[in-house]
């Protein structure tokens, strides 16, 4: 029903009516419209664009009914409250000491502008998806940091080594007894190989795994601290839009840490395909989160 498209296809159907060879025209257009409607399902963007359509329409209103927006708070609640239960007791203090600052920070900037009709605490300048994007991006963080400290822990780095080496011996004295013209169609020798090789994959993912620690390990530190300092500016900022600005100028940049969890989401399962929820408008006090 798009209107270029409508617009294309109406002109090509009623030039193909008055080009005299209608019998022949009009099946030609619909096959080229049917062609482009079938391309465009498959465009990645396009699904996304349909698939955000539809959860605005849920979010919104259906003829006198409401589609109950608290029913999508909830939703919201109940997958912040999941990944926090899953979090183990520093990690999860972490992050709600971190959100904890921002809603204090909050009530500091509504007090320095005289407005104290705010009972949540949240001003105006932080009430933007661009915070809660931050503060999401941390807690997926955090999973991530968890499910690889898991890992690392489970992982015993001295058997693998240990593995390579008698894997390495048995092939160089089984080398040994064999015929140098009859070594590569020896099967023995193959399964070795294969045995050495799939070891040492292992220990290559393994000092992955580390390198992916140390990372998020610095990720978390700087997005902290950038989320600190974008609540702090609050308080001195009196200007709206420059805060939100900052805002976004900020959740702009950490693209590159998306980047790295989705990376990792295979071993975290937490997706990103429902959006970012409402974090600040959520209540997360401690009870509701060990209820939880």
């Amino acid at each position: 029903m798009f209107r270029w498209n409508l617009l294309l296809f109406g002109g090509a159907a009623a030039a193909a009516v008055v080009s005299g060879h209608a019998d022949i025209a009009l099946p030609l257009v619909a096959a080229a419209e049917v062609t482009y409607l079938a391309g465009l399902t498959t465009l990645p963007r396009f699904q996304a664009a349909i698939d955000a359509k539809a959860r605005a329409e849920l979010r919104g209103t259906t003829g006198t009914q409401t589609v109950p927006a608290t029913a999508n708070k909830g939703a919201a609640r109940d997958r912040i409250l999941d990944v926090l239960k899953s979090l183990s007791e520093d990690r999860r203090s972490r992050f709600l000491r971190l959100r904890a600052r921002c809603v204090e920070m909050s009530r500091i900037a509504n007090a320095v502008r005289g407005d104290t009709r705010d009972a949540s605490g949240a001003s105006a300048e932080l009430r933007t998806p661009a915070l809660d994007r931050l503060l999401w991006v941390f807690l997926r963080l955090l999973l991530s940091e968890q499910a690889i400290a898991r890992f690392l822990q489970a992982a015993d780095e001295a058997a693998i080594d240990k593995t390579v080496g008698d894997l390495k011996t048995r092939r160089k004295k089984r080398a040994d007894s064999v015929a140098d013209e009859l070594e590569a169609d020896d099967r023995v020798l193959r399964s070795l190989d294969d045995s050495i090789a799939t070891a040492e994959v292992r220990k290559a993912n393994l000092e992955k795994a580390r390198d992916n620690a140390e990372l998020i390990a610095a990720e978390l530190d700087r997005l902290e601290n950038k989320i600190q300092a974008v609540t702090e500016l609050a308080v001195g900022s009196t200007d709206p839009d420059e805060m939100s600005h900052r805002i976004d100028a900020i959740s702009d940049g950490i693209s590159q840490t998306e980047q790295t969890i989705r990376e990792l989401q295979q071993i975290t399962g937490v997706s990103d395909t429902d959006g970012t929820p409402s974090i600040l408008d959520t209540d997360l006090t401690p009870q509701r989160v060990t209820e939880r």
